[in-house]
């Protein structure tokens, strides 16, 4: 195992500009996720972690030793790619033996070791076989297998598990996190799904334009967004254009889209009357229930409004979930509920949609959280 430190890592491709100042620090053991959208740098950053390409500037660290320079057979570090390019005219422990035979590791030992980790990846009964007969995730267990043999202090994943189905994926993560555990080696996983970087990570690294943008355990980084970004990114939620009506002891008031003023508990906020906002309301958040129909489009009981009501304009079912859309005053708001829930709502309904005012996260027009931790 090795600790990992990046420092104001900067690569660019011409008047491209793949990643700008990425600075980034994972723990020795520690299963981070790179995660983020298409093109925002994280195959990048991880290439030039394994020396697979050189930064234009800044550093690479590896177990507090500088490895900027070196090239990627001089880092002891293994990648694991999308692809599973294994050799079809060797056999599956051939392929796990194979990083072993090139550092010149005797034929005894080398077949030890390669047996070793396929009993770790649970492939062991597999030995003999030929690669093209097996199924995706157990070519992927092969690769993982062989990457993990050469017992590299850093084990670098780029996206391996985005050509397998759902189902083998879903599976696939949870062996993955069972292995990371069993050999307690260092990941780095790149992914741009974030159902795969919660169950996998012990932390994630959310990058945006070849920047960091945050990093953190799962849950904290899905609570507490320190921007727009991230919130739009984890997720779903609703996004409702808002302006500052008045600033309070404990957040603003905010006039939004639903012809409602709003209070948003964001703490001792640096925001003025006047100012733009966008208020996110977390589906999990809201609580929904029957209303009158001669409240539609109304704000409930409370001014500031801590419930509106509006009538369900479109019911779309999801499988294990239905999801509900809501007019209010014009403006469209969802809420999801169990299938198994079972509330009798459909289109033409009329609903109460309440919430708790601390429950609600507020942006500003840079996409920055508006007092973030009720600062």
């Amino acid at each position: 195992m090795a600790s990992v430190t990046l420092s104001d890592l900067r690569k660019e491709y011409g008047d491209l500009t793949a990643v700008d100042g990425l600075s980034l620090d994972v723990d020795d053991g520690e299963l981070l996720c790179l995660l983020g959208p298409s093109g925002c740098g994280k195959s990048t950053t991880l290439r030039m972690l394994g020396g697979l390409e050189t930064p234009t500037d800044g550093d690479v660290h590896i177990g507090g030793e500088p490895v900027t320079d070196q090239p990627p057979y001089e880092r002891n570090t293994s990648m694991v790619f999308q692809s599973w390019a294994l050799f079809p005219h060797k056999s599956v422990l051939e392929n796990v033996a194979f990083g072993l035979k090139m550092d010149g590791v005797g034929s005894e030992e080398r077949e030890e070791r390669a047996r070793e980790m396929l009993d770790v990846v649970e492939m062991e009964s597999f030995a003999d076989h030929d690669p093209t007969d097996l199924s995706g995730g157990q070519k992927q267990r092969v690769a993982l297998a062989r990457s993990l043999a050469i017992e590299p202090d850093v084990l670098l994943l780029d996206e391996p598990l985005s050509n397998l189905d759902k189902r083998l994926r879903e599976q696939m993560q949870l062996e993955l996190r069972n292995i990371h555990d069993a050999v307690e080696t260092t990941f780095v996983h790149v992914t741009h799904d974030q159902n795969e970087a919660f169950t996998l990570a012990d932390s994630i690294a959310i990058m945006n334009d070849g920047e960091i943008e945050q990093v953190g355990a799962p849950r904290e980084v899905y609570d507490d967004p320190v921007s727009l970004f991230i919130e739009e990114f984890l997720g779903d939620t609703n996004l409702v254009d808002a302006t500052v009506a008045s600033v309070t002891d404990d957040g603003v008031v905010a006039d939004t889209a639903f012809d409602a003023d709003i209070d948003v508990r964001t703490g001792d906020a640096a925001v003025s009357e006047g100012d733009a906002l966008t208020i996110s309301f977390r589906p999990e958040e809201l609580d929904v229930s029957p209303a009158s129909a001669a409240d539609g489009g109304a704000a409930v009981a409370s001014e500031p409004a801590t419930a509106l009501t509006g009538d369900i304009t479109d019911v779309l079912y999801r499988g294990s979930s239905v999801r509900f859309y809501v007019d209010i005053a014009g403006e469209s708001l969802f809420f999801e509920q169990s299938v198994g829930a079972d509330t009798g709502f459909e289109v033409g309904d009329t609903v109460e949609v309440s919430w708790n005012p601390s429950d609600l996260l507020a942006f500003a027009g840079d996409g920055e959280r508006v007092g973030r931790g009720g600062e």
